[in-house]
């Protein structure tokens, strides 16, 4: 009997064991590297005892096995390539000798077998699912593919094409599926998914199905001709290529290894898998795409300590309709807070209400609620053009003019008609919330609640929090936006606050770039290129080249000396010529409805005749020229934001330029970059352009960290 702190052995009756994953003091099991030096272990305490004649494997918890421990990856994938092989060599060794034991083994899978726990199901002869269970490579995601046996043994026991689809997707597949794709031997109610199991163990036992045989299909190359095969992979290859295979190269290498591996023997494939993967493990994408999973992490743990200390939320209210604030009162109803929705105009009400119809429209045309209930919704939305009922409210949302002397008047006013514990929040893009305060009997109540446009869309909610606001106040703002399916991050007050403070150096590259006489859609090629889903010219019409000139200058001007704008710039021109971008069909680009109604982008003729009004020069830019001009302020004005203590973590910071801005996943957001470069190269590219202004220029913080070999998410 072996009995460890994730793995323990019993025996059965008849011959029969049973090997139980079951990991202390944890609701889950998860595959680290203790859990798999005990399956290696459990493993050759089952060989060596007499008379076994099959090994049943189960899970005690509610899951089979959710997966390998991501909190172990980043310290592993800092270790050179060969170690790396080594380590996942040796993992191997764990799944190969469950596979090689002398005797037939059936999985139970009775919940979720992701990742590793699906290597492990593979590596037995049989495996039965509840009907409740899904299974699934998920890896991709994290920038790399399975690295214990994964890409050996499913194009195997299903085929190719299977594995090709399951490992380059990584989406989870129920049990119908899997059975389906013959994944699973069997699929069982709940209840009666160990008994199932068991008997599929004894009718091997006793030789009444040839198990031997069935294993050999997974020991020896695929049976499955190459003139069959070779299509396959020729045509995901062709795929992926297409796709984001430069900057998250994990699923074409993926499909490139079970293209060689696929006429292999195990061990010889299993040895190009280890090294395979050791290869993906040290990429930019996997670096940062598994930062990324454990950010989020910690986002959640921190939203979960703030509603501890959060007030309920039972009734909401938005001041101001429109587009904006009715996508705010969607967002909050459809999650099951109900909103008051005022607005001075009845014409504003209406379009409010449109835009939620919209949005409700949507969802039911999709299938993902019915009729009934987005009535429901909509009729948990009250529209008015008084107060009336605000005496009642827990929370006002004003998301009214971005305009200083209107807020005010506004907020004052509303203050006198809600509860003494009511909380106002400010859906303010750029003014600061000190400002906003000063009318306010209570500014202990006042938070920002910065939602991004489109709402209901953009994940991310930016929490400001004031001078005066108090702590209960943040944590009911950040409970209200976890209730609305967003996620908060709570920043300091001050001018752009994070998101779009960081977003103004980078517009102000850009600007200088034109003006420098680079083409703007040379520019935009290059930053979509490097993995921007729009290059900045074209951002620029989407917001609304008023909105974003509006906004970028009063952000300057809170920092007159590191982020002054020039008095007149691409952006100014485009506002005095009235090209205010997609809202009035025109911008850097013109832009025409196609058939489905939406704006179709092409290149305004006139518009490079336009920009040589501000223009000083016409130079030609490389794309590692553009690159550096344009992220280097990014990655500067990221660096004083953590210096400023704007944003507690540099998790939360990189997050929320991920969720607000669409910063290329594969970077992990600014500071995530700047460590990938080397802080002491990001000195470097500060220097070579600080002639270009102080925008260029990174903190002492990051000087000191650079000159100490430091980073920003390692020691």
């Amino acid at each position: 009997m072996f009995q460890g702190k994730c793995v323990r052995t019993v025996r059965l009756e008849d011959g029969l064991w049973e090997l139980s994953f079951d990991r202390e003091a944890s609701a889950i099991n998860k595959l680290d590297r203790l859990a798999l030096e005990e399956v290696r272990q459990a493993a050759g305490s089952i060989a060596a005892e007499p008379g076994v004649r099959g090994l049943l494997i189960t899970s005690a918890k509610s899951a089979f096995i959710v997966g390998a421990d991501i909190t172990e990856f980043l310290g592993m994938f800092s270790l050179p390539q060969p170690e790396l092989e080594a380590i996942f060599a040796k993992a191997n060794a764990a799944t190969d000798a469950l596979e090689d034991l002398p005797m037939p083994t059936v999985v139970a899978i009775n919940g979720l077998a992701l990742g590793g726990g699906l290597e492990v199901a593979l590596s037995a002869d049989y495996r039965v699912m509840s009907s409740t269970a899904q299974i699934g490579f998920p890896e991709v995601k994290l920038g790399i593919f399975p690295g214990f046996g994964g890409t050996v043994r499913l194009p195997r026991v299903t085929n190719p094409q299977i594995a090709i689809d399951w490992i380059t997707g990584g989406a989870p597949v129920n049990a119908d599926n899997a059975l389906a794709a013959g994944a699973v031997d069997g699929v069982s109610a709940p209840d009666s998914l160990r008994e199932t199991a068991l008997e599929l163990l004894k009718q091997a036992a006793a030789g009444e199905i040839d198990w031997r045989l069935h294993r050999a299909r997974k020991l020896g190359p695929s049976a499955l001709p190459p003139s069959d095969a070779q299509p396959l992979f020729a045509a995901a290859k062709a795929k992926l290529a297409k796709q984001a295979a430069k900057h998250q190269p994990a699923a074409l290498m993926a499909v490139e290894l079970m293209e060689k591996s696929i006429r292999l023997q195990r061990d010889e494939a299993v040895r190009l898998e280890s090294a395979a993967f050791a290869k993906a493990a040290k990429t930019q994408a996997a670096s940062s795409l598994v930062q990324i999973f454990l950010n989020d992490q910690l986002l959640k743990k921190k939203a979960k300590e703030h509603a501890s200390n959060a007030r309920a939320i039972r009734q909401a209210a938005v001041l101001g309709a429109g587009i904006m604030g009715g996508g705010i009162a969607y967002t909050s109803a459809v999650r099951g807070t109900p909103v008051l929705m005022k607005d001075i105009q009845r014409k504003q009400i209406e379009l409010g209400l449109a835009e939620a119809s919209k949005l409700l429209a949507k969802q039911v045309a999709g299938g993902r609620i019915k009729q009934e209930r987005a009535d429901a919704v909509l009729a948990s939305i009250t529209p008015q053009l008084d107060y009336s009922g605000f005496d009642q409210v827990d929370i006002v949302v004003e998301a009214v003019v971005e305009n200083l002397k209107v807020k005010h008047q506004v907020l004052a006013e509303t203050e006198k008609l809600v509860r003494d514990d009511a909380i106002l929040a400010s859906n303010t893009s750029s003014l600061r919330i000190d400002d906003l305060a000063r009318p306010l009997a209570r500014p202990q109540n006042f938070v920002g609640m910065h939602f991004f446009n489109p709402v209901p869309l953009m994940p991310l909610v930016e929490v400001i929090r004031g001078a005066k606001t108090d702590a209960v106040a943040v944590s009911t703002v950040v409970g209200l936006a976890t209730a609305m399916g967003k996620t908060p991050i709570v920043v300091k007050d001050g001018p752009g606050f994070l998101v779009n403070r960081i977003l103004t150096p980078y517009m102000l590259a850009f600007l200088q770039l034109i003006r420098d006489g680079a083409d703007f859609v040379e520019v935009d090629q290059v930053m979509e290129s490097f993995g921007w889903p729009m290059g900045p010219a074209y951002l620029n019409d989407v917001i609304g080249m008023d909105t974003g000139t509006h906004v970028f200058s009063i952000i300057s001007a809170g920092f007159p000396e590191r982020l002054r704008r020039e008095d007149r710039d691409a952006l100014h021109m485009m506002v005095e010529k009235q090209r205010y971008g997609q809202k009035s069909g025109v911008g850097f680009y013109k832009y025409e409805t196609d058939a489905s109604g939406k704006p179709r982008k092409s290149v305004a003729p006139d518009s490079h005749a336009l920009l040589k009004s501000v223009q000083n020069s016409v130079q030609q830019f490389s794309a590692a020229q553009i690159i550096e001009r344009m992220m280097i302020p990014m990655i500067a004005e990221a660096a004083w934001c953590m210096e400023e203590s704007v944003v507690a973590t540099a998790n939360e910071l990189d997050m929320a330029l991920l969720l607000g801005l669409g910063l290329p996943q594969y970077l992990g957001g600014a500071l995530k970059y700047a460590d990938w470069l080397g802080l002491a190269n990001v000195v470097k590219l500060s220097e070579r352009y600080s002639a270009l202004g102080k925008h260029y220029v990174v903190p002492k913080s990051l000087r000191d960290k650079a000159s100490k070999g430091g980073s920003y998410y390692l020691p």
